[in-house]
């Protein structure tokens, strides 16, 4: 930041407070617009970037009493922020080498100009604008000294059974030394990743902390598995079942069970969908019960069931399910 910087900005303006605002009320207002405009909150916003990033830099300015003081009376000097020239104003008012002359006895009418830049070193060495405020004030560019910093994130991960997963639960994390406590919500996916603000690593110069990235692993069920907010269960059937149709008790995730019609002529794999049978959650209510039929083989046959199923074959005689097969798999 330059010294010109200070001059032109209003860091009470960019916080929205009050220029005798105490240090709480700074940093109530900075955290609250670091929350709005973090760049996490606002992904791709440029312009959300860079009040970000002004409103970190008014807060590194006013959060430290020395630098607060010393902006305080650099633009009282100046009026308020104007930019100064290095010719004299409208009227014959002196420009900002009048402001500065009078305070080094060379303004008065007749005595020696002073020419100040305000880009840097001149030709001869000369140092410009940040040399004379660097000076008065015992530093060189404004407002570098305390600059806050954001603390890293730390990733972590934890494992949860799935029933835990489906309905939440509390974890006890090993973080940094530290054991952070914090709650995962529930009809969490397996490697899904969760955030917890401000549990990473300590800010700097009064910089926000990082957040805690928890990855989750959740543990298989023997049965059921997630798919968004719906469950999803395979569920052997026979073939006379699957054939001729049939009615079956289908488990749900609460240990009751739920009555589902197989249609007649149901192929194995085929997914059948319960409503309101899978998750309820507040954040994901009604969600569905999918049941995926598995057409069973038995291994096994008892000679009335082999004489059965020949019978069945003899009556369908003829018919051939992978007809076309053949002429599809050469195109």
């Amino acid at each position: 930041m330059t010294g010109q910087d200070w001059l032109e900005k209003d860091f009470y303006a960019t916080l929205g407070v009050a220029k005798d605002a105490d240090a709480d009320a700074i940093k109530k207002a900075y955290r609250k617009l670091a929350r709005k405009y973090h760049p996490d909150q606002n992904p791709g916003d440029t312009a959300a970037e860079e009040r970000f990033k002004s409103v970190g830099e008014a807060y590194a300015v006013l959060s430290d009493p020395e630098q607060r003081k010393q902006y305080d009376a650099l633009r009282a000097m100046a009026g308020g922020g104007a930019r100064f020239s290095a010719g004299s104003g409208a009227g014959g008012t002196g420009g900002f080498e009048d402001l500065f002359g009078g305070m080094f006895g060379q303004g008065a009418p007749g005595g020696t100009r002073v020419r100040y830049s305000t880009q840097g070193p001149t030709s001869t060495g000369a140092g410009g604008f940040e040399d004379i405020l660097s000076g008065m004030f015992g530093g060189g560019t404004f407002g570098s000294r305390r600059r806050p910093q954001r603390g890293a994130d730390i990733a972590a991960t934890t494992r949860l059974p799935f029933r835990q997963a489906v309905t939440g639960s509390t974890v006890q994390l090993t973080v940094d030394g530290r054991t952070v406590t914090t709650r995962i919500p529930p009809g969490v996916q397996d490697g899904q990743k969760i955030r917890i603000r401000g549990k990473g690593m300590p800010g700097a110069n009064g910089g926000e902390p990082g957040d805690l990235i928890v990855t989750v692993h959740v543990e298989p069920h023997p049965v059921f598995s997630l798919d968004g907010k719906n469950l999803r269960i395979t569920v052997p059937i026979t073939f006379d079942e699957a054939a001729l149709g049939a009615t079956i008790d289908v488990p749900t995730l609460d240990g009751r069970t739920v009555k589902v019609k197989i249609p007649a002529g149901t192929p194995s794999g085929r997914t059948l969908r319960v409503r309101r049978k899978g998750l309820d959650l507040p954040m994901a209510p009604d969600g569905d019960l999918l049941v995926t039929v598995n057409v069973v083989v038995p291994n096994r046959l008892s000679s009335a069931a082999k004489a059965a199923v020949k019978a069945f074959a003899d009556a369908n005689a003829g018919a051939n399910p992978r007809e076309g097969l053949t002429e599809l798999a050469a195109q």
